[in-house]
């Protein structure tokens, strides 16, 4: 990290985590609603990705292509750098409104910051309908509309909400499939578009670290992980086990 911003450069480009279960939910939600059973312009629905993010944001996308998604648009531009969740709703939420999308489809958070704002954000300022860590997903094109579950403190949550909305998904929604060669190859030939800063309508000073409403003032390694507690089994092992997760209130 430099001057609070994530040295991008120095890890691995792959697409977030949690954001593969919003793909296949994706998928399944037009698979569901498709004649063959496929997803693609031949069905009627399409899926784009759109990823905010530098140059080597393509490996991650071209992932993401991978699974089964019909295009993607990728929003680079020096000038996001240091871009806060809020700068990054808003950049975000200007190229969907020139798409037009019926349902946009979010990962819970990003698997460094942690914040599970976005989503919100992003149904906030399109003035979508706002379905946040969804559990599971039902579609009716019939009527235009969308019913979740989601587990709260107090049991199962069921909300529906008319198209569009904006829904993210927790990792236990589903279990995201692995890239077919097939896919693989497919994906290569799928078209990714590009959007500078001035494709967006927004002006520089909207975006960047200079328009962050936050930023980091430091940041501390992770501290070494502490050595476990081995216990030898002299014919009392299953009791100690017992204890030690009465103990941690495990049982």
């Amino acid at each position: 990290m430099a001057g609070g911003v994530l040295d991008r450069a120095s890890v691995d480009a792959v697409l977030n985590d949690l954001d593969e279960y919003a793909v296949e939910e994706a998928l399944r939600i037009v698979e569901a609603h498709s004649p063959t059973g496929e997803s693609g312009e031949a069905s009627g629905h399409t899926i784009t990705l759109i990823s905010m993010g530098p140059d080597r944001a393509t490996d991650a996308i071209r992932k993401a292509l991978s699974m089964g998604a019909d295009d993607a648009i990728h929003i680079c531009d020096d000038a996001f750098a240091g871009s806060d969740a809020l700068a990054t709703s808003l950049v975000l939420a200007e190229v969907i409104k020139k798409n037009g999308y019926d349902l946009i489809i979010c990962g819970t958070e990003s698997t460094d910051a942690r914040m599970s704002v976005v989503p919100a954000m992003l149904a906030e300022r399109l003035g979508y309908a706002q379905m946040t860590f969804a559990g599971s997903v039902t579609v009716d094109p019939a009527t235009s509309s969308i019913a979740i579950s989601r587990v709260t403190e107090i049991g199962i949550e069921k909300m529906t909400a008319a198209l569009p909305a904006v829904v993210s998904v927790v990792e236990k929604i589903n279990e995201p499939r692995y890239p077919s060669f097939k896919g693989i190859m497919a994906a290569k030939k799928k078209t990714i578009t590009s959007m500078a800063l001035a494709d967006t309508g927004l002006a520089a000073e909207a975006v960047g670290a200079k328009a962050a409403w936050s930023s980091v003032k430091d940041a501390l390694p992770r501290p070494p992980r502490g050595a476990g507690i081995k216990v030898e089994d002299t014919g009392n092992g299953g009791s100690a086990l017992v204890e030690f997760l009465a103990e941690k209130r495990l049982v």
